[in-house]
């Protein structure tokens, strides 16, 4: 499904791919992600590279506004409910200025925690 918007010199469309990656690297640029999530597979998250940045996000596109769903996995120490909101704050502005759509919903979804820089930290403090 498609975005469009009529205009007096045409009609302007917007795939629901396009709002996806927008709001995927949007959200990674939050400090405290870790990364998008491609669901829940076995009990445990699936962390996506950026070249999958769509898939941990889920687009709804009317003719003027979007909900977007977005699957992630925080770093640990980082507060999540400031992350999440962090998100939100950039994935709304990211898609109102990019495409002209109204952010109407933005639902983040917390699939893990990434401990990895922790052990990281951990390592590098006994040697």
């Amino acid at each position: 499904m498609e975005n469009k918007k009529s205009e007096e010199l045409g009609t302007i469309k917007i795939a629901n791919e396009v709002v996806a990656i927008i709001s995927g690297l949007a959200a990674t640029e939050v400090e405290g992600v870790a990364g998008m999530s491609g669901g829940i597979a076995g009990g445990i998250a699936d962390m996506l590279g950026r070249k999958n940045l769509s898939k941990g996000v889920k687009v709804e596109v009317g003719d003027s506004e979007t909900s977007v769903d977005i699957f992630v996995i925080v770093d640990y120490g980082s507060s999540i409910p400031d992350v999440a909101w962090n998100i939100q704050d950039n994935v709304r502005k990211a898609i109102e200025s990019m495409t002209g759509l109204n952010a109407v919903e933005i639902n983040v979804h917390v699939q893990g925690v990434d401990f990895e820089s922790e052990e990281e930290i951990e390592e590098n403090e006994e040697e």
